[in-house]
């Protein structure tokens, strides 16, 4: 082989790699596609608006949480070389307030059924016993 052939199969190769990889991309995006749409079975399906009312049921259950009261907060202070008096942590304390404001408002949104369970057998729903 000459160089001109060597440069020709180069060339040929580099080419035969880069469609290889405009297949490889497609096929990822297709796999997380299809990961995407596996992890998604077996949500509950929502439409626009009822993922729109979820969105404002939250707004209002945090609107409604109290963020100026102190008493929600555990703040460290601290006092710097010059005497003054600085802030060195704050936590928000109680968060289980504010997530049973968020989910009082969210099962608002909700009516709470039996939950039913597909037998194998059958394929019919049955109403779970309760134990």
């Amino acid at each position: 082989m000459n160089s001109i052939d060597l440069q020709t199969k180069i060339e040929g190769l580099k080419k035969a790699i880069a469609e290889h990889n405009d297949f490889a991309g497609n096929y990822a995006s297709d796999l997380a596609k299809c990961e995407q749409e596996l992890k998604d079975i077996n949500k509950p399906q929502l439409t626009a608006s009822q993922l729109d009312d979820i969105q404002e049921a939250i707004e209002r259950g945090v609107d409604s949480f109290d963020f100026s009261d102190t008493d929600n907060y555990e703040i460290e202070y601290g006092i710097e070389y010059d005497g003054k008096v600085h802030c060195e942590s704050h936590e928000l304390n109680d968060t289980y307030k504010l997530v049973e404001m968020i989910t009082d408002k969210v099962h608002a949104l909700f009516v709470e059924t039996e939950e039913l369970d597909i037998t194998e057998d059958d394929n019919h729903p049955v109403e779970k016993l309760q134990n």
